[in-house]
């Protein structure tokens, strides 16, 4: 794995800012564009922009060749059985509050319990509150351990007989904690429940099987894996989402309609209401190209690498608490004593280096490491250790400027 040619690829990376090479470790927020996704929805705009599936015109075969054609190979990324169970949304966001909004709400009733963890990301704490308000069902926590992991012991005692759906993040933005989620999966089926991944920060990391996971659905967003904003994806079992309704009514999700009735397509087009991110896909489809070019295996080996170097020399640096276990995804959550985290960022943002603060869009887990706000440093396949002692330097200027400052 040759970074420095990898690095070559993403043309944003090659600039300064406020006069200083960029340093870009704000990849958990967003990942960046390697040429390839960008030519790939470029020229779908230059040379093929049409709707899909609706005509029969040269154009409009093309862009649906290059729309299903991005489904197959995110079924073949996910190794899900068919591309009947790919369905494309906006993100992951989108993709829970879908699982929620109609397998949830079906399904659920008084007396009946929805599993989670305090580490979740709002997108997958709001759906299954509301789902609960709205069905009468009760919502559970699995407690977390010291340093910021699960216990299968806290996954057993805690989902029961009464338990419906568990939903749990397949990686920590905040913690970089690895779940085992095909442990807590065997677990939520002994138990008659269905098991929900959010795979927003795992999928663009390490290689993802759905089937080996046995999860029934899995969610994910292409924005964080190279690909354009706007894209992602809804893995769900075959059978449970041929029981679902949809959720988003109106053209191409339907088969015929009627006055006062209608009818839907099959899947996966019933929850693909209206036109679709189709130059999203095709983006999406490219970046899978690139990811696999280079192989997830060597991304997770090389980030891996990246976070040890990272807790490594950040220890060496007086004043900063980092979050979270030893063995971890590629990112560190951090904090340095008496400055604030929009300070640090701020500060690092005129070294040229973009890390991200603040809840990250986890104020339970921030409550339960008892601090308002964090900062944030995470990496990604082009990331290198200089960037890292860039970073680590970065931080050791932030706490002398404010050390001065304050004393």
């Amino acid at each position: 794995m040759n970074i420095q040619e990898i690095r070559k690829q993403f043309p944003i990376l090659h600039q300064q800012v406020n006069n200083n090479p960029l340093v870009y470790l704000d990849n958990g927020a967003t990942s960046q564009k390697p040429i390839q996704v960008i030519e790939a929805v470029d020229r779908y705009y230059r040379e093929y922009n049409s709707n899909v599936h609706r005509g029969v015109h040269t154009l409009g075969t093309l862009a649906t060749d290059g729309y299903e054609g991005a489904r197959e190979k995110v079924r073949k990324f996910i190794n899900a059985k068919s591309s009947a169970e790919v369905i494309f949304v906006r993100g992951t966001t989108t993709a829970i509050n879908t699982v929620a909004a109609s397998y949830g709400r079906a399904n659920l009733g008084k007396g009946d319990e929805i599993v989670i963890t305090p580490m979740e990301h709002h997108s997958n704490i709001i759906p299954w509150q509301q789902v609960a308000k709205t069905t009468g069902a009760t919502l559970k926590y699995i407690q977390l351990q010291e340093d910021g992991t699960i216990s299968l012991d806290d996954v057993e005692n805690t989902i029961t007989a009464n338990t419906k759906i568990v939903s749990v993040m397949y990686v920590s933005n905040v913690l970089g904690t690895i779940n085992p989620i095909k442990e807590i999966a065997a677990i939520a089926h002994k138990n008659g429940a269905v098991m929900v991944v959010d795979g927003a920060q795992s999928t663009p990391h390490m290689k993802v099987d759905v089937q080996d996971l046995d999860c029934d659905f899995y969610a994910f967003s292409g924005h964080k894996m190279c690909a354009p904003t706007g894209i992602g994806v809804l893995y769900g079992k075959k059978a449970l989402l041929e029981k679902m309704e949809p959720i988003e009514f109106g053209g191409e999700m339907i088969d015929f309609v009627d006055l006062y009735d209608s009818t839907w397509k099959e899947l996966p087009w019933k929850f693909e209401g209206g036109t679709p991110i189709i130059a999203g896909a095709i983006g999406l489809g490219a970046a899978i190209d690139f990811l696999e070019g280079i192989g997830l295996d060597n991304i997770a080996d090389h980030e891996h690498k990246l976070a040890q170097y990272a807790l490594e020399q950040l220890g060496k640096v007086e004043g900063v608490t980092v979050y979270g276990p030893k063995h971890r995804a590629g990112l560190v959550t951090f904090n340095l004593d008496d400055v604030h985290p929009h300070d640090v960022a701020t500060v690092l943002d005129a070294e040229g280096i973009a890390v991200r603060a603040g809840h990250h869009c986890a104020q339970p887990l921030m409550k339960w490491l008892k601090v308002s706000a964090t900062a944030r440093a995470s990496f990604y396949l082009y990331n290198t250790e200089e960037e890292v002692d860039i970073f680590v330097k970065g931080l050791t200027k932030t706490k002398e400027y404010f050390g001065n400052v304050l004393y």
